[in-house]
């Protein structure tokens, strides 16, 4: 009897040691990037603890043994946190689910980042290896089969009824929880990464916009097909638009820099020299009412990387703030031909031609660019003897093969030309011997800072060569230059701290600023151009194409009357549901799911 009850002791010490296990691996794996004791809410600091423990049980009895069992739980939050640490660390938001589809496009970039860990990282690391250690003394073991099931059956449910509770938004407030994916590094601190990640998974479905039926977004789409016609005959599209044809609409380049962007608008700093004094020029001739340049900033919905969201929103005219943050539409919702800028450049007429000097697989765009109308992707291997700037295919090479492409086309044809560059990608901490960073910020030692602002001189020096190329010829070209977004907060927190900021602590203010890219519209023609307009992505190409007096689509023309209303809409920027905006989630989910 009393060896039963001493075997009965140790099992219920051995279940107790099981549980704190558990409890630690949750603090460690916030330790990883914070300390969660000042930082997560108190309500949610138990929630994840039941998320760990419950995690920790069905791996129990899964395995009968606590040994193999908090070993697999070792694994999953050392592994969880790791990656929450250096996605964090490289593009300043925290591991999302949806993350688990980047993985490819990660990889080709992994040799490029500085994986050296921080002090604090190493100290949990090695609490992590103490606890393997730990795990060897546990021999307890559940023979049971039965009762293993059963116990299992009853963690799993209560794990999807835990799930069920953090993903119900009304319950956000009892239970102290910040739903909002506006601020997702903040979210991600005060709610824990495991149930922040747990409240995100209920983002990798889309539920259907309220009121929405197909037949209703095609009825919508029809009110504003009044504007121009386009018919095809005899294989040669023809357009109502203007009595004109194809030979008087303009040759279409854009260029999405990578990373490009102008740090300024962040705050006060001074440099050796001129960061970007042909941007500086373009802005003075635009505000000095210029006809064939257009300024301005652009807003965007990604920061710090992402870069497909910024194509997709430029190229759909569909916008982020409907889908959840963090999410990638190349690879999660584009599966079919999709309404899109290329295609309907290439309905009317256009050759459509995407180039991206990096491996064609990345974001999946060998598989979405023919989706999107894309007639031809150059990528890598298209690009012969390249220039490389630091690891990657420098920008004077993309605009060498922009002219090449031009000066080998069809008299009669017209281009449409989306260019995604590489040159300014991160990581900035290195040094190379092919490259000698050349600006510097007074007061200031941080060389990511210094080889980023080098870079984006670079690209600034370069794209002049472009717009003179173009100057003197007779056929029509528009030139539309922008950045995808800016680099992450370790470059530019030393201009944060110049001005007596962190980037940790930014007004609602200063965190949309950090959402902003200048662009340039130029042309060797009259335009209709106006001066500092700001414009969010989405509605970008709308835009260019009234300036370049190309005809628009019913998509395109419910855009620009949106924009009337509503001038920015970002992930950041999310407008106040009105009929207008419900018209708009109506259109994207048809645009995206339903169209044919």
């Amino acid at each position: 009897m009393g060896e039963k009850i001493n075997n009965t002791k140790s099992e219920a010490l051995t279940l107790i040691a099981y549980v704190l296990f558990c409890i630690c691996c949750f603090y460690l794996v916030e330790f990883f990037v914070h300390n969660p004791f000042e930082e997560v809410r108190k309500i949610p600091q138990i929630l994840n603890i039941f998320l760990f423990i419950l995690i920790g049980l069905v791996l129990l009895f899964l395995s009968g043994s606590a040994k193999i069992g908090m070993r697999i739980m070792l694994i999953i939050s050392f592994v969880f946190g790791l990656i929450n640490y250096y996605v964090l660390k490289f593009r300043s938001t925290p591991f999302v689910p949806w993350d688990i589809w980047s993985i490819k496009t990660a990889q080709k970039v992994a040799n490029n980042y500085d994986y050296r860990l921080s002090r604090n990282a190493i100290i949990v690391s090695v609490c992590f290896l103490g606890m393997a250690i730990a795990t060897f003394f546990f021999e307890y073991k559940i023979k049971k089969i039965t009762v293993r099931i059963v116990a299992a059956v009853i963690c799993v449910g209560s794990l999807f009824a835990l799930a069920s509770v953090v993903q119900n938004d009304n319950n956000s407030y009892e239970l102290e929880l910040y739903p909002f994916l506006f601020t997702p590094e903040y979210m991600n601190k005060v709610n824990g990464a495991p149930i922040t990640f747990t409240m995100n998974l209920k983002y990798l479905k889309i539920d259907k916009p309220r009121g929405y039926s197909a037949k209703e977004a095609q009825k919508l789409l029809k009110k504003y097909d009044n504007i121009y016609s386009i018919k095809k005959q005899k294989n040669k599209t023809l357009h109502k638009a203007k009595n004109t044809n194809l030979q008087e609409y303009p040759n279409i380049i854009v260029i999405m820099d990578e990373a490009f962007s102008d740090l300024s608008i962040l705050g006060r700093f001074n440099t050796n020299e001129e960061m970007l004094p042909n941007l500086k020029k373009f802005q003075d001739e635009s505000k000095n009412n210029s006809k064939r340049i257009q300024t301005g900033y652009l807003n965007v919905s990604v920061c710090g990387g992402n870069t497909a969201n910024t194509e997709f929103e430029f190229l759909t005219g569909n916008t982020m703030a409907f889908l959840p943050s963090g999410s990638i539409p190349y690879q999660q919702y584009l599966k079919k031909d999709t309404l899109a800028l290329p295609k309907y450049l290439k309905d009317i007429g256009y050759k459509t031609y995407a180039l991206h000097p990096y491996y064609k697989d990345g974001w999946e765009r060998d598989r979405v660019y023919p989706l999107l109308g894309f007639e031809k992707f150059y990528s890598l291997e298209s690009f012969s003897n390249p220039e490389y700037v630091r690891d990657y295919v420098s920008d004077r090479t993309m605009i060498n093969k922009i002219i090449e492409l031009y000066e080998n086309k069809e008299k009669t044809d017209k281009l449409f030309l989306f260019n995604v560059t590489m040159q300014n990608h991160g990581s900035y901490y290195d040094e190379y011997k092919n490259f000698t960073p050349n600006i510097k910020v007074v007061g200031s030692s941080n060389f990511a800072l210094h080889q980023y602002l080098s870079l984006t001189n670079k690209t600034d020096k370069d794209i002049e060569l472009l717009t003179k190329y173009f100057k003197n010829k007779t056929e029509k070209t528009i030139i539309v230059f922008f950045g995808d977004h800016q680099p992450a907060d370790s470059v530019v927190d030393t201009i944060f701290y110049l001005n007596g900021k962190q980037t940790s602590a930014l007004s609602k203010s200063d965190l949309k600023k950090r959402y902003k890219v200048p662009y340039v519209v130029w042309a060797n023609f009259d335009m209709d151009t106006k001066y500092n307009q700001e414009l969010s992505t989405n509605f970008f190409a709308a835009n260019m194409l009234r300036q370049a007096h190309i005809p628009t689509s019913p998509y395109q023309n419910f855009l620009l009357e949106t924009q009337k209303k509503h001038k920015v809409i970002t992930s950041i920027v999310k407008p106040k549901e009105d009929k207008n905006i419900l018209d708009y989630k109506k259109l994207q989910y048809y645009n995206l799911f339903d169209s044919h």
